[in-house]
């Protein structure tokens, strides 16, 4: 049931935009995002740090679109989101030479770090390609195409994550043994 309410803001502005509009369906998802985030507190009492980037983000760019009156904003926040997890990751892996992935899931997950890197190898791959793909539509495509891309979109990301759950579930140990 959990995922329900992850995809409950989504879901909303959806419906929003096809009802009235970009700047409903913005206001919408700035709403929504706001009740999802207040429940996950209420039901974890924390967030997690990209629950609070991801709101963050959509309350700062659904801010924009609505006091400029301009859908770029909106339309270009999920490109600043990828953008800053690649660049995020890379530079744990590379510059300081930490594992975010095996940081926070090292405990649940023990694989070797060989397969951490290449996960996190993976995730910066996907993130910067998603940034680009976002970035081309929501610059050369319509606002509704944008729309359609960001709700037909989702076979990227679970095709991903079901790529990783394949993959790191070859490196896991049996324990039943």
């Amino acid at each position: 049931m959990r995922w329900l309410l992850d995809f409950a803001p989504l879901v909303a502005f959806f419906v929003a935009y096809r009802w009235d509009g970009i700047y409903t369906a913005t206001a919408v998802l700035m709403a929504a995002t706001t009740v999802q985030m207040a429940i996950i507190y209420a039901l974890d009492r924390r967030l997690q740090a990209l629950h609070k980037i991801t709101w963050a983000l959509i309350c700062v760019f659904g801010a924009l679109t609505l006091a400029l009156h301009d859908e770029r904003f909106i339309k270009w926040k999920p490109t600043v989101l990828y953008g800053a997890l690649a660049l995020t990751l890379a530079a744990a892996l590379w510059g300081w030479r930490r594992n975010v992935l095996q940081l926070l899931l090292g405990s649940q997950l023990p694989l070797p770090a060989t397969v951490w890197h290449r996960l996190t190898l993976a995730w910066i791959v996907y993130c910067v390609l998603m940034a680009v793909l976002n970035g081309v539509v929501a610059t050369w495509w319509s606002t509704d195409a944008w729309v359609d891309f960001k709700l037909w979109g989702y076979v990227f990301p679970l095709a991903f994550i079901v790529g990783q759950g394949l993959y790191v579930a070859r490196h896991l140990k049996d324990d039943t043994a």
